[in-house]
C-alpha cells in the first residue's frame, strides 16, 4: 500500500469521520472568544490519531464507539493545547499549514485557550455512559500522560545547549525525553480507550506497549522531517529544531556515527551562530554523510514492527487492524 492509500485508509475511516463529526457537532461556531480560539486549534487539518487510537483501542477490547467518544474528545483537547503551548514555547508561528494559535490570536489567549482546553477534558471524559470506576481510572490515566508530557517537555528543553561532551551520551536522554514528550498520550489514549472499553488487565497491557512503540516511532520519524520534507508540505518551519539549538535523532546517531570532523562540526552548528537556514543545511550533510538518516529510518520501522507485534491476540481484527495502520502510518507520512 502506498503512503497516500494508508494516510487515506487512516484519516478516512468511519471511526476518523465519527471523530471529525463530534468535534463538529461540539465546536459549531459562535459563542465567545475563548470557543472560537478553541475550535480554531481543534479543527486544523490534522490526522487527529490520539483521539483514533483511544477509540480504536476501544472497540479492539469489544467496546462501543460511542460510549468512548466524549474520551476521544478529551484526549483531542489535550494534545491541541500541548501544541497551542509548545508553539509559544518554539516561537513556531506556523502550525499544519496555517498561523499558529498564538500568531493568529495573540500569545496570552493562546496560553488561557490551551489552558481550558486542558480543564474541558474532565467534563469531556465524565460525559462517558459507562461504570463510574473506569472513568475514574480513564481520569488518573490521562492526568498521569499529562503530566509525563509535561516532564518529557522539560526534559527536552534540558538537552539544549548540548554541552561539548554531551552528545555522546544524547541517545538515552533522547529516548527517555520521546517516550514522555510523544509517547505519553498515545499511551493514554490507548489505555484509557480500553479501559472505558471494558478490556481486560491484560489488554489494557498490550495496547499500552503497542503505543509506546508507536509513540517512539513517531517522534524519531517527526525529526527525519526537516531532513525529507519540504516545509510547504509538513505545514511547519523546518528550522524549528536548530533554531532551538535541539539535538534530535538522527543528529545524535550522525554524532555517534561520525568520526572527529563530524562531531566537531555538529557541536559548532548545535552552539549556535549560524543562521538557521545555513545551519539546517550542515547538519543535513552530515547525517547525509553519517548514514544517519537510513539508520534513523530503520530504527523508527523496526520501532513499527514491535507496536503491531501484540495486537493479533486482541477480540477485535478490525479495530486492531486499524491501530497498526496508525503505527504504519508514523513513518509513512509527510508531516
Amino acid at each position: 500500500m502506498t503512503a497516500d492509500a494508508l494516510i487515506h485508509e487512516v484519516t478516512s475511516s468511519p471511526v476518523a469521520a465519527d471523530i471529525r463529526r463530534a468535534l463538529d457537532a461540539r465546536w459549531s461556531g459562535g459563542g465567545e472568544p475563548l470557543d472560537e480560539i478553541s475550535r480554531y486549534a481543534l479543527l486544523s487539518p490534522g490526522k487527529l490519531l490520539r483521539p483514533l487510537m483511544l477509540v480504536a483501542s476501544a472497540e479492539a477490547v469489544g467496546g462501543d464507539r460511542e460510549a468512548v467518544m466524549p474520551a476521544a474528545l478529551a484526549v483531542e483537547y489535550l494534545h491541541a493545547a500541548s501544541l497551542v503551548h509548545d508553539d509559544i514555547i518554539d516561537g513556531d508561528d506556523t502550525r499544519r499549514g496555517r498561523a499558529s494559535v498564538h500568531a493568529r490570536y495573540g500569545v496570552a489567549d493562546a496560553i488561557i485557550t490551551g489552558d481550558a482546553l486542558i480543564i474541558r477534558l474532565f467534563g469531556s471524559l465524565a460525559e462517558c455512559p459507562v461504570p463510574d470506576a473506569d472513568v475514574l481510572s480513564a481520569v488518573r490515566i490521562l492526568a498521569r500522560a499529562g503530566d509525563d508530557l509535561c516532564r518529557g517537555q522539560m526534559r527536552e528543553a534540558l538537552l539544549v545547549p548540548p554541552a561539548p561532551g554531551a552528545l555522546g551520551s544524547g541517545l538515552a536522554a533522547y529516548l527517555g525525553m520521546a517516550a514522555l514528550k510523544t509517547g505519553a498520550l498515545f499511551r493514554g489514549a490507548c489505555q484509557a480507550g480500553a479501559v472505558l472499553g471494558g478490556g481486560t488487565p491484560g489488554e489494557v497491557g498490550i495496547v499500552a506497549e503497542f503505543a509506546e512503540h508507536t509513540g517512539l516511532a513517531f517522534q524519531m520519524y517527526d525529526d527525519l522531517l526537516p531532513f525529507l520534507g519540504d516545509p510547504a508540505v509538513t505545514g511547519k518551519p523546518d528550522t524549528s529544531d536548530v533554531s532551538n539549538l535541539r539535538p534530535t535523532f538522527p543528529v545524535l546517531l550522525a554524532h555517534r556515527e561520525g568520526g572527529p570532523a563530524e562531531r566537531r562540526r555538529i557541536e559548532r552548528v548545535l552552539a549556535g551562530g549560524l543562521a538557521p537556514g545555513a545551519a539546517l543545511a550542515a547538519l543535513r550533510e552530515v547525517v547525509m554523510a553519517t548514514g544517519a538518516l537510513d539508520l534513523a529510518l530503520a530504527h523508527a520501522q523496526e520501532e513499527v514492527r514491535l507496536a503491531k507485534s501484540g495486537l493479533g491476540v486482541l477480540p477485535s481484527a478490525e479495530a486492531a487492524g486499524l491501530l497498526g495502520a496508525v503505527a504504519e502510518l508514523a513513518v509513512r507520512r509527510d508531516r
